[in-house]
Order: structure tokens, then C-alpha cells, then sequence
């Protein structure tokens, strides 16, 4: 006998992002009714889990939310600027407005567990099934804090990223930065902005130029076609789904993030990658002047990318003079004693993991990430959205979640116009 008391929708959206609204959107084009959870209100993870100056790394222009492209549809007068926080929740708030989803906020999913060919969905305010489910949670469930953090003296304060709004959370004294992907080194330049002690543990995270021979580095990689590149592609698709974000900032308009001159225009002191910590001491890996080359090299690559483009187009692009390195260390430490040092604080800046405990299906590999193609799990009806590389560099950005979630949403017809032809026969 047929359940009438538990609500049945066609498509349940879990997560209340820019990818989960996106993806309403374009059902809401196919004709097909979705529901939208979210645990806690719409855009919370911009609206609260972002500092106070935090801003885009990536231009205006690119953020192309389905049918409301910033320029085009929004009315946004700085394509090539870099929204602030309050800009981007603004922008987003416009879209949803635009989209006008069925949206319960402050709902929380426990549970998806596949049934009768469709879905079963548990959440805080009770049981819905659905024919199709779609994943929007992104990657951000978890702040990443090594087992070691706990072995740390409790003088020193500790603090995730997610947490950190300002400077003036810190207690006085100087501040040890675990991590230099985009957060990490731009945290770092809160700190030197305000004067204190700063000491960076550098990571393997490659950096990138901003503006290179007239132009954005990033006006130039589109133009190019290489953000239209696929993972399916890709020609090296492990190190894309594997490598941390080109670090770089949009503060000031846009600059480029050099740690060498940092650490000579400002005094940040240098390390290599966190290797361990007890008391007040920590310890280091002796690969700092590898992670500063390695990004530096990065940094190249897409400058000789860049001149490669203007080469092949005969573009007239004004000449710059080749990279050289500001500084180079002399010998790495690869211990410190934070109490001696004067440094009261740590801040970790080295990411964060999902979490789909809550999914019961069998779509995950041996390290929980989902397998899919394009967003579409091997379990018919399981979706994922929003993930980096869910089909090219843009799918986890503002800049790739238009062509993502249209791509899905015909994707989801399919499957339920196949399932009614089924039933129907």
C-alpha cells in the first residue's frame, strides 16, 4: 500500500549554495517541482564562515549564475573589480530572489537512503521521498586540524579559519599561519596590515600572476579556452582533482601574493610545511625553498602559457621583464619554540573535508569522494553539484555552476521522463 502521509516530491535539493539554487533554477526551467533543504539559511557559508575583508580572487565578470550573469543580467558595474563580502551575499540574495525556490532553511538532513526506486529523506522536520536527489553541500563540512593540534601547549591560542573574522580575535603577540593556499596567505596579509609578528608554514600550494602583459592572468587563461577544459580531458586529470587553488588575492583591486617579498617587505619569517607540535614547540619539513620554487614555477607556467596565447593569436600585448627571485633562504629551520619566539597564537588555514556519512549509497570511493560523471553518481537519481571539477576548473565557482547545473537538470528530466515512460508502460 502506497504511503499518502509522508510528502513526495520529484526532486530533493540538499544544500541552500549558489550550486543548490543554481540547479532549482534550471529545474524550475524544466518544468520540474524540487524542494531545496538547508541546514542553515541560504548562503550561510558566504554570508557567515568568510572574515571580514575577505573578496573574490576571481574577477566580477565570472560570476555567471544561471541567467543572472553579473554584467549581463545583474547590473554589476565592475566586471573587472573583486566583490567584498557584503557584494557577493547581495548578488546572491538578488538571485535568489530571482528564483524564488521552495526553500526550508534551518532544516537539516540525516539521512538519504534509496527506496522503491526513488529516495527516502530524512530531515529535522520529518520523512519526504523524492525520485532524485541532489547532493549540494559542497566540500566545507569539516575544518582539516592535524591530530597533533592537541599536543599543543594550551597557552597557545588556537583558532580554523572558518572561525576567524579579524585580527582583533588574536591575543597579542606574534601569530604562527598553518597553510598558504588562498586563505592561508591572505589571512597572512591581515595580519602584516595590522602590524603583528607574523610566521608562515608554506605548503605545496602553487601560486599564480594577477595581472600579467596588460590584462588579468585569468581574462587571459579564458581566452585561451583554458577554463573550457574538462576533466575528462584534462591531461592530467589526478593533479587537477588533487592540487590545492593557485594562491593569489583581489584585495586592493587585485595583486599578486609573492611570499619571498613578504618576507622582505614585511618581515614575515618563513617555514616549511607543519611537520608535528608538542608543548610549545613545533616542528617543520625541510622543503620550504621546494614549496617556493614549486609555486614560483607554477607561476611561470602560466606566464609562458599566457605568451604562448598572445603568440599564437598576434596579439599586440605590451613585453615584461622575465620573473626573478627576490629572495631565497640560506638555510631552513625546521624547529621553533613558539614561547621563545613571542608567538601566543596559531591559525589554521589547511582546508576542510566533507562529509556524506549521512548518504547511504554506494557512490564513494576508497577515500569518500563521490564517483560520478558529471555530477551523475552510478546509483540513478544521486546527483552531486558544486564540486571542484564536477566537469571543468569552474564547476567548484561562480564562473562554471551555469553550465553544471543546466547540464543536470537535463540530466534529471531524462531520467524521470524515462522513469514515467516506465511506469506508464
Amino acid at each position: 500500500m502506497k504511503d499518502t502521509a509522508t510528502p513526495h516530491i520529484p526532486v530533493v535539493i540538499v544544500g541552500g549554495g549558489q550550486a543548490g539554487m543554481s540547479t532549482a533554477w534550471c529545474l524550475q526551467q524544466q518544468g520540474i517541482d524540487c524542494i531545496i533543504f538547508e541546514r542553515h539559511a541560504k548562503f550561510h557559508s558566504w554570508r557567515v564562515n568568510r572574515w571580514d575583508s575577505f573578496c573574490l580572487v576571481t574577477p566580477n565578470w565570472q560570476c555567471r549564475l544561471p541567467d543572472f550573469h553579473y554584467d549581463r543580467d545583474y547590473g554589476g558595474t565592475d566586471p573587472d573589480g573583486f566583490m567584498l563580502k557584503d557584494e557577493i551575499t547581495d548578488y546572491l540574495d538578488a538571485f535568489a530572489a530571482k528564483v524564488q525556490p521552495d526553500i526550508r532553511e534551518g532544516v537539516e538532513v540525516t539521512r538519504v537512503t534509496p527506496e522503491d526506486g526513488g529516495f527516502a529523506v530524512q530531515t529535522s522536520i520529518g520523512r519526504w521521498t523524492c525520485d532524485q536527489v541532489v547532493i549540494a553541500t559542497g566540500g566545507y563540512d569539516t575544518p582539516i586540524e592535524p591530530g597533533y593540534a592537541k599536543d599543543l601547549d594550551p597557552s597557545i591560542f588556537q583558532m580554523h579559519s572558518v572561525d576567524y573574522r579579524n585580527v582583533d580575535q588574536f591575543p597579542e603577540g606574534g601569530v604562527l599561519i598553518v597553510g598558504t593556499g588562498q586563505s592561508g596567505v591572505q589571512l597572512m596579509e591581515d595580519f602584516t596590515r595590522a602590524g603583528r609578528d607574523v610566521h608562515l608554514a608554506v605548503g605545496p600550494a602553487p601560486r599564480s600572476p594577477r595581472k600579467y602583459r596588460g590584462r588579468d592572468a585569468t581574462d587571459w587563461l579564458h581566452d585561451a579556452g583554458h577554463y573550457a577544459i574538462t576533466i575528462d580531458t584534462h591531461p592530467d586529470p589526478v593533479k587537477a582533482l588533487t592540487q590545492t587553488n593557485h594562491y593569489m588575492s583581489g584585495r586592493d583591486g587585485g595583486k599578486e601574493i609573492d611570499l619571498r617579498r613578504f618576507h622582505v617587505d614585511h618581515g614575515v619569517e618563513l617555514y616549511g610545511s607543519l611537520a608535528g607540535m608538542a608543548g610549545t614547540r613545533v616542528d617543520f619539513l625541510p622543503d620550504l625553498t621546494k614549496n617556493l620554487d614549486d609555486a614560483d614555477r607554477s607561476y611561470v607556467g602560466i606566464r609562458t602559457q599566457i605568451d604562448a596565447h598572445i603568440a599564437r593569436q598576434g596579439i599586440d600585448a605590451p613585453e615584461e621583464p622575465p620573473f626573478k627571485k627576490v629572495w631565497t633562504p640560506e638555510a631552513e629551520r625546521t624547529s621553533l619554540d613558539l614561547a621563545e619566539a613571542g608567538i601566543g597564537s596559531v591559525l589554521w588555514a589547511i582546508g576542510f573535508r566533507p562529509d556524506y556519512s549521512w548518504i547511504e549509497a554506494d557512490v564513494f570511493d576508497d577515500r569518500g569522494k563521490p564517483v560520478h560523471h558529471r555530477g551523475e553518481t552510478p546509483f540513478r537519481g544521486l546527483h552531486f553539484i558544486g564540486l571542484g571539477w564536477l566537469n571543468t576548473w569552474g564547476s567548484g565557482r561562480f564562473l562554471g555552476i551555469e553550465e553544471d547545473s543546466r547540464h543536470l537538470a537535463g540530466r534529471i528530466a531524462a531520467q524521470l521522463a524515462g522513469r514515467r515512460e516506465l511506469v506508464g508502460g
